[in-house]
């Protein structure tokens, strides 16, 4: 009878961590590739070609694909028949697999999981607990589907509790949309249907651990109404010409996997979860043999593809940048930045308005300067900061119209579309709203050169940053009249693949 060995588990675990931190699954890479050889919008393609570049430099140089590394969610199949030589408990077990995954001084992977989550939000500091499922199955082995899911993706997951009635299809198709592009597209399509609510959402999680084979399927056919589902959202979703990054084309998903499980006959649970560029997991096997190995794949499994940001491109000093410059850029312009670029996201961007408001000033000067969402990774050997790519823009909502009206900001890097609120308040202080790519992380923290703690140390990740940066890539992604290209975008894709379809 086989007997798992703690270290064993503990090992698998954290070794899987730090693979699938730094290697996209290959089928990932194929599916990727093959849609940007198709794609024909411009900004997609080049987005497309970012997030390849990308993935290609983090497994030569083993560090994260993004900047977001997850929080780690574990599908756990316990044989009847398994011994254990342990004085942990599985959980226990899993949990300082992470730990040693995320600490790991050679590739340093970021700590985002807050305790107390509707109190004082503190970080545990290693990126525990994990969100472990447990199914006791027949057999002698112990089987686990391991995923690090980012929070951008994540926060795009749906519910709906429809009539027996209602079509699927028709859910998805209006759902996607509203679903913005904060989950980093082109991605996959978890959907869990049938169960109780939770039951969806678990099948959801679990079907985004499956490998990538719709076309396949659409080669060979289906041969049942969940796969005849599959290959109808899929052409469904990607005919809404939402596109790479939310900025229009003709591929926003890889896949659509499905899961499904018996319901009551009142019900029809259906839970939607995306993946997003950064798609991350594995799954092994532990037999009493010994841990899971992870077998590198090949450089040369990579598509060598360059990317230039064309002769179009403006380079900008942000040190010299004028009011008039900004209002020139037009919506859709590749922006080169060098200078001096602020960070702050969530927590930082709460603590300044909570300061505003007490009429504290600000520990910052912000008259004129430009602030990048994002929460780094801590930097490795001679790095100057970690793989540093754009958090969801819209999270700041919230906090732009006071930032930009007392602050004096001139503009923002983020990742996705802006809200409405945010857009009217950035046509009205004729300020910009730039996007650079989510899933470039490694490639994004190439063009800083070095980056200090100016404020909020205790934050961490989420501390104000000043980052000397020299030729990083963004988009004009809302220009000072409020033109949104994550409007103009997917309308004009959408559009032309309209014309397309038979």
């Amino acid at each position: 009878m086989p007997t798992i060995h703690q270290d064993d588990l503990i090992a698998s675990i954290a070794d899987s961590l730090q693979f699938m931190s730094y290697f996209h699954p290959l089928d990932f890479v194929t599916a990727v590739n093959e849609a940007y050889e198709r794609e024909e919008s411009p900004a997609a393609k080049s987005a497309m070609a970012q997030i390849l570049i990308n993935s290609r430099m983090c497994a030569q140089g083993r560090r994260p694909i993004c900047q977001d590394t997850g929080i780690v969610v574990v599908f756990v199949n316990v044989g009847m028949d398994v011994t254990w030589d342990a004085n942990m408990s599985v959980s226990d077990m899993i949990n300082e697999g992470v730990r040693r995954a995320y600490t790991h001084p050679d590739n340093v992977l970021r700590a985002s999981i807050l305790s107390d989550p509707a109190g004082a939000r503190k970080n545990t500091g290693d990126n525990t607990p994990a969100v472990i499922h447990y199914d006791v199955v027949p057999g002698d082995k112990l089987e686990v589907f391991i995923a690090a899911k980012g929070g951008g993706s994540e926060n795009k997951a749906k519910l709906a509790m429809l009539d027996p009635s209602d079509s699927i299809l028709d859910w998805v198709l209006e759902t996607v949309p509203k679903m913005g592009a904060g989950w980093c597209p082109p991605g996959m399509l978890g959907i869990g249907i049938g169960g109780t609510a939770e039951k969806a959402a678990m099948l959801a999680k679990r079907a985004l651990m499956n490998p990538i084979d719709i076309h396949q399927l659409r080669e060979r056919g289906p041969k049942n109404r969940v796969e005849e589902l599959r290959l109808e959202i899929f052409e469904g979703v990607n005919r809404l010409g939402i596109g790479a990054q939310g900025l229009g084309g003709l591929t926003t998903v890889l896949d659509v996997k499905i899961l499904d499980y018996p319901t009551h006959a009142a019900s029809k649970p259906v839970a939607m979860i995306p993946n997003c560029a950064a798609t991350r997991h594995a799954h092994f096997v532990l037999d009493g043999s010994g841990s899971a190995s992870f077998t590198p794949p090949s450089i040369s499994d990579w598509p060598d593809i360059t990317w230039d940001p064309g002769a179009d491109a403006i380079r900008v000093n942000l040190e010299t940048v004028t009011p008039t410059e900004i209002q020139s850029w037009k919506a859709g312009q590749t922006i080169l930045l060098s200078g001096k670029l602020l960070t702050g996201r969530d927590a930082a961007h709460k603590r300044m308005t909570d300061m505003l408001n007490r009429g504290e000033p600000l520990p910052v000067d912000l008259n004129g300067r430009f602030i990048y969402y994002v929460g780094p990774v801590k930097p490795v050997r001679d790095e100057a900061v970690g793989p540093a790519g754009p958090t969801t823009a819209t999270r700041m909502d919230k906090f732009t119209r006071q930032m930009l009206a007392e602050t004096g900001l001139a503009g923002m890097v983020g990742k996705a579309e802006r809200g409405d609120v945010a857009i009217e308040a950035i046509k009205e202080f004729g300020a910009v709203y730039m996007m650079a790519v989510g899933g470039a992380a490694y490639l994004v923290s190439k063009a800083i050169k070095s980056s200090r703690v100016v404020a909020f140390e205790e934050l961490g990740m989420e501390a104000i940053y000043e980052f000397e940066v020299e030729d990083m890539p963004v988009t004009v992604a809302v220009d000072s009249q409020g033109v949104s290209v994550h409007r103009t975008g997917p309308q004009q894709w959408q559009q032309v693949i309209a014309l397309q379809t038979p």
